[in-house]
Parts: structure tokens; C-alpha cells; sequence
């Protein structure tokens, strides 16, 4: 007996889109047919609805352990699952400790597995002192590093100066894993940002002036010349601008193994958004303005961006509140909206689905090495996203399921509602409502060129 066939539903495969059933046994995909004969345990009826490759979220901060109160995996993976998401792979901040070393990689994995709705991978931190960390940490299946450029907003993680980053990257490269940057000047957005504070310019356009695109262009520079010195692979994390884009597809045209992604905010919001909506709004790099937004989306549309993330980075309340903007938590909380977001642009360009779920999916699995995720095909991990795309619906707040309801993207209007999210063949979100107790596994990525640990 199959575990579960899901019936009826327009599957959005590499190939294209097709109408069939879908087999499921021991939480993978067993047959792909036109009409595949029971009995199974659970039966799933998907007539009038597209059924993606559940997403998978490359960019999440859940702050677990010491700092639950601004979210953990409880509700972060719920969001996620709401969401049409699967997977995501989860950042080494904004958790206290932060995951710099083995004993803090093994206590979050332990809360994760004990609470997480969906499957999970973890990154490690790169910061100044922890270089001997790093093989422990590939040991235990991190999918990367990830380093700063630019100042963080807590205290407990450390920017990775250029000898920290340049022999991190080498180890990297050794372990072979990715290191991924956070690429803006620390000089020069240090140095504006004080200025601005110095003379009571709090607000938030004084914080947009603060962090211009030359210093996400220069950092994406420097950091492209490190990865190609070393041979490491690298992935420049959000970025917000057309011209960031470009740098990294002519390394990658001379050869260098650098990646990108974009998030889904600056596909969205304008600087003159952030203005309005205040700092609800606030991120780093910032939402910039409509011409790069637009630099952006033609990026995307012509393949330079291979994936979209949320970098989900929520906090309480109280600390997006107040006059001084630049004070306020610079992180935006949208995970739910993520697969929304994409779906909603790729439709209005004509994408066709595949590729839409590929920045959301399948090139994410690719990149970072996560085996069974991201495709509909048989031998696949049975992690779907069931999307009615004739509905369309308005984001309340109240739908949210992060632990804070607070999101930019409350009040706008998406196409394509989520009925179901299946994760490894168990459907654990079905018409707004969580379904199933926690059911995320680890995910560990594998790592090409293994063989260069020993």
C-alpha cells in the first residue's frame, strides 16, 4: 500500500508542467502517472490545483537558542509551511550563541529537530578567531559560512576582517563548502552612519543616504577577488542592486565560482516604501529605488540570479519602534511571503512555472548541495507546495504565523493561494491551518570534492 497518491493536480516539473498523479512511499516520490491505482493511507485530492516543489528558503534567521522572543523554528517553520515552503537553511545569527563552533551547532540542531515543521539546514559562522571551528563544523553538516563585511546589529557576531576572510575562505575551499558575504563597506557605512547619528539626522531617509550602493559594489569586488585567490566557492547573499548582479556574472563568465541571490523586499519596495512604511521596512543593504529595483527584476528575468530568499530577520515589536530609524532592528520578517512574492512577478512576466520554481526551489537544492529537494520527479523527497492559481487574496495580519505578526507585506495582494504544504509525503499545512506536529528533519548538503577534508 502507497503511503499517499495525490491526485489530479498539474505538476510544475524541470520539464515543464503536466497533469498526473503522484505516488508516495517512505516520504519519497515512487511514481509520477496519468492514473496510478490505490490503495494508499492517505489520499489527496489536487484537481484545479498547480503542485510546485515545496519552496525552499535559502535565507532565514530564527534566533534559536537565546533569543526566542523575537522567533524560533515553532513559528518561523509554521510561516514557512503556510507559505508553500519545505526547507530552508537557517543563518548562524541571530542566535545566542551564535553558530560559530561545533557545541552551538549541536544544541540549535537539537531545539530544531525538537520543534521545526519543516526540514532545516544550518549555516556556520566565518568571524575573526574561529578558524580552527570550521572542520568541526563541516563535520557535522553545515551547507556554508557566512561572513560579514559590514558591522551586524548585535553584538555577539564579528565582522570578518579581509585576513579573517582570505584564510577563512582558503580553509573553505579546503572543506569544500561556500562561504557566503554580507558584501557593504564597513568603513564607509560606518563612518556615514555616524556622521548621521552625530547630528541628530535619525531618519529613515538619513539611513538610506547612509549606505549607498558603492559600498555593496566595492565589498562584492573585494570579495570576488578573495574567492578567486583561494579557490573558494562563494555566494554574495541579498543583493539589492542591478550592478551587484553584474559583478558577480562577469566572475563568473571568467570562471570564479560565485553565485547570488536577491530577496523577495527588493523585488517589491522602493526607498520611497521604506519612507511610508517605516521601519517595518528597515533592512541591510536597504530597499533602494525604483530604478534598481527595476535593474533587479530584468537580472532575474535574464537568469543572472539564480534564487530569491526572504532573509527573514524578525524582532520584537519595540525594536522597530521610535523616531530614530537608526536605532530600530534591520531586519524584515517575510518568509510566508516568499513563494507569493515570486509567484506574483513571474506571472505578471510571463515565466513560465518551472522557472518560477526554480528560484525558489530547485536552484537552491543545486547550489548548495541539498540531495532530494527541490524537484518533482521520481526518487525526490515528496516535498510539494499544492497553489490554487485562480485565487488571489489580500495578507492580513491575523494570517501571519510568525511569533510577532509584523510583516511589509501585510495588505497586499497576492495571486496564487497555498491549500497545502506536504513535507516528505505528510501534508502538515491544509486550507490555513497547521495539520501535523513537528515533522522537520537535519538536512546535510552533499559537499563535491569531499575527499578534500581528509
Amino acid at each position: 500500500m502507497r503511503d499517499a497518491i495525490l491526485r489530479g493536480g498539474s505538476l510544475v516539473t524541470p520539464q515543464g508542467v503536466v497533469e498526473s498523479d503522484l505516488a508516495v512511499e517512505d516520504g519519497r516520490i515512487a511514481e509520477v502517472a496519468p492514473e496510478i491505482e490505490g490503495p494508499a493511507r492517505e489520499e489527496i485530492d489536487a484537481s484545479g490545483l498547480h503542485v510546485f516543489p515545496g519552496g525552499i528558503d535559502a535565507h532565514a534567521h530564527f534566533n534559536e537558542p537565546g533569543r526566542t522572543n523575537w522567533e524560533g523554528f515553532e513559528s518561523g517553520s509554521r510561516a514557512l509551511a503556510a507559505g508553500g515552503l519545505t526547507a530552508c537553511l537557517e543563518m548562524p545569527l541571530n542566535a545566542y550563541p551564535p553558530t560559530c563552533d561545533a557545541e552551538s551547532f549541536d544544541r540549535k540542531r537539537e531545539l530544531a529537530e525538537s520543534s521545526s515543521l519543516v526540514d532545516f539546514g544550518l549555516y556556520g559562522g566565518l568571524v575573526p578567531g574561529n578558524l580552527k571551528d570550521l572542520e568541526p563544523l563541516a563535520e557535522r553538516g553545515v551547507a556554508g559560512f557566512k561572513a560579514f563585511m559590514s558591522t551586524t546589529g548585535t553584538l555577539d557576531y564579528t565582522v570578518a576582517d579581509d585576513l579573517t576572510l582570505y584564510e577563512g575562505m582558503a580553509e573553505a575551499a579546503r572543506l569544500g563548502l561556500p562561504v557566503l558575504v554580507h558584501a557593504e563597506n564597513k568603513t564607509i557605512t560606518d563612518g556615514l552612519a555616524g556622521r548621521a547619528v552625530s547630528t541628530l539626522r535619525l531618519s529613515a531617509r538619513d539611513y538610506l543616504e547612509s549606505r549607498p550602493v558603492v559600498a555593496e559594489l566595492e565589498a562584492i569586488n573585494r570579495a570576488i577577488l578573495l574567492a578567486e585567490e583561494t579557490g573558494c566557492s562563494l555566494h554574495i547573499v541579498h543583493v539589492s542592486t542591478g550592478r551587484g548582479v553584474a559583478l558577480v556574472a562577469e566572475a563568473r563568465a571568467r570562471g570564479v565560482d560565485v553565485t547570488c541571490e536577491t530577496c523577495a523586499h527588493y523585488l517589491v519596495f522602493t526607498d520611497e516604501d521604506v519612507e511610508r512604511l517605516g521601519a517595518v521596512a528597515k533592512c541591510a543593504p536597504p530597499i533602494r529605488s525604483a530604478g534598481e529595483r527595476d535593474a533587479l527584476i530584468e537580472n532575474l528575468l535574464a537568469g543572472d540570479i539564480p534564487f530569491v530568499t526572504s532573509d527573514h530577520s524578525p524582532c520584537p515589536p519595540w525594536m522597530k519602534a521610535g523616531d530614530d530609524f537608526f536605532r530600530a532592528w534591520g531586519g524584515i520578517s517575510g518568509c510566508q511571503s516568499l513563494l507569493n512574492v515570486v509567484l506574483d512577478l513571474g506571472l505578471e512576466r510571463d515565466l513560465p512555472l518551472e522557472r518560477i520554481s526554480a528560484l525558489v526551489s530547485g536552484n537552491v537544492a543545486e547550489r548548495f548541495g541539498l540531495a532530494g529537494k527541490g524537484r518533482i520527479e521520481v526518487g525526490a523527497d515528496a516535498d510539494l507546495a499544492l497553489v490554487n492559481l485562480d485565487r488571489s487574496f489580500t495578507l492580513r495580519e491575523s494570517d501571519l504565523f510568525y511569533k510577532h505578526r509584523v510583516s511589509p507585506y501585510v495588505g497586499m495582494r497576492f495571486r496564487g493561494e497555498v491549500a497545502a504544504t506536504v513535507v516528505r509525503g505528510r501534508t502538515v499545512f491544509r486550507e490555513g491551518k497547521v495539520v501535523s506536529e513537528p515533522v522537520g528533519r537535519f538536512v546535510r548538503p552533499e559537499v563535491a570534492g569531499k575527499e578534500k577534508r581528509t
